[in-house]
């Protein structure tokens, strides 16, 4: 499980990961998982690099909008069977802990990352692969997607990577455990219906709808988009009075920036605002 040999340091347009492929094309990152004879799945060094990429998005200022997706018409299978669960039936519960926490942690790295993450999802999406569509902030699909939480299927629990958590948030208690449960495959249309997915799109539209749905977001505000994506996040664990205080803070905060003075001067001359995300 070492790390990659060069954590992201530099600016997103200028790194060149090991694991996966990366294209900056303006405000956007479009990460591809790929390797697509085995259906894009995890390695240690691939999760470790994605958690070192999502890090330092929040200190790239040019960067606005991700997106995730995977090549050859799968998104990803999850944990390399042989590369990760192998392995794993060797270790300690000292290295397991480790190696849970690790995984974990590109979860806590994608939701704390400031920029909002799109998940472009085709063909298969399951285990550690279902989890980062999951940990996204949007998600489209195509008809052929196919989501699961395969973990029991492995002999383990479903509360994995923050699933417990997150999933029942996104489709409901009841709909989550059936799926942690029983690690059924979530059809495309079920995942449209029960809110995972935010539409369904042709195979060959996906990411570029994606990129669309990123530019959209990317030309918004970006400080206030920040703002959303951080009390999206945090809002989970307050009552509604401590939410609706905070969000008054937050609010306020944002009147502060000069994208909101933009708008109004864009509306008073019956234009659209220009944002420049400052």
């Amino acid at each position: 499980m070492s790390r990659p040999a060069n954590p992201v340091t530099l600016p997103l347009s200028e790194y060149s990961p090991k694991h996966f492929l990366l294209e900056v094309d303006g405000k956007i990152a479009t990460v591809t998982l790929n390797r697509p004879e085995r259906k894009n799945p995890l390695t240690f060094d691939s999760y470790r690099e994605l958690t070192d990429f999502f890090r330092a998005s929040a200190m790239d200022e040019e960067v606005k909008t991700i997106v995730v997706s995977g090549a050859g018409g799968n998104f990803s299978s999850g944990g390399d069977v042989f590369e990760i669960i192998g392995p794993l039936v060797q270790m300690d519960t000292k290295g397991l802990t480790a190696f849970t926490r690790m995984t974990g942690d590109l979860v806590k790295a994608m939701r704390a990352c400031p920029q909002p993450i799109i998940a472009a999802v085709d063909g298969i999406c399951a285990g550690a692969g279902a989890i980062i569509a999951m940990a996204s902030d949007m998600r489209l699909a195509t008809s052929g997607a196919k989501v699961a939480f395969l973990f029991n299927k492995v002999g383990l629990s479903g509360c994995d990577m923050g699933a417990c958590a997150i999933l029942p948030r996104i489709i409901g208690q009841s709909r989550a455990s059936e799926l942690l449960y029983t690690g059924r495959f979530m059809t495309a249309e079920e995942g449209e219906r029960w809110g995972f997915f935010s539409r369904i799109v042709a195979p060959d539209q996906v990411l570029a709808q994606a990129q669309a749905l990123a530019k959209q977001v990317s030309d918004g505000p970006t400080y206030a988009n920040t703002m959303t994506k951080r009390m999206l996040a945090m809002e989970w664990a307050m009552s509604v009075e401590e939410a609706i205080e905070a969000e008054a803070v937050a609010q306020a905060l944002c009147m502060t920036t000069e994208d909101f003075a933009r708008a109004f001067e864009a509306f008073s001359n019956k234009r659209s605002p220009v944002f420049q995300g400052n």
